[in-house]
């Protein structure tokens, strides 16, 4: 797939979280599990929401925050906990199709920051797009959270 790359400022989107460590082959499992315990507690607590899930990995280990976008005023309770993505500066791109190379969009973005010599900040994220039966209709936009050029 072709990525188009874009730099951009977004601010922060409010979420209902799990906080979780995970391996690389465990992330197919671990993110859509995740998802699935917070946006049970939405329901159930009657929250309102977009109905967009997001995954912000915090750092390197793979430390990570799973999750749904909520309005600024919904609380969590038990394992689920208030945040928020970051805001600042982003390199960003949408992939379109199966979760399974999903990969590649994070590689066309890291790769786009080093060729426009763009320091990471540290945190990326993705948001996912309403879920579709058909692979080929799925979007996920990826972010990288960007450092000021030196």
């Amino acid at each position: 797939m072709d990525y188009r790359v874009e730099l951009k400022h977004v601010a922060t989107t409010p979420l209902l979280v799990l906080q979780l460590r995970a391996t690389q082959p465990q992330l197919s499992t671990v993110v859509p599990h995740a998802c699935g315990v917070v946006w049970d507690f939405v329901r159930r607590s009657g929250i309102d929401s977009a109905g967009r899930h997001v995954a912000v990995y915090l750092n390197a280990n793979i430390d990570l925050e799973v999750g749904v976008e909520v309005g600024a005023d919904a609380a969590g309770g038990g394992d689920v906990f208030r945040s928020a993505t970051p805001a600042g500066l982003v390199a960003t791109t949408a992939h379109i199709g199966s979760y399974a190379r999903l990969g590649e969009a994070h590689d066309a973005v890291l790769q786009w920051c080093t060729d426009h010599q763009h320091p990471l900040a540290g945190p990326s994220w993705e948001v996912y797009g309403h879920w579709n039966e058909d692979p080929a209709q799925l979007r996920t936009d990826v972010f990288y959270l960007l450092n000021a050029r030196p």
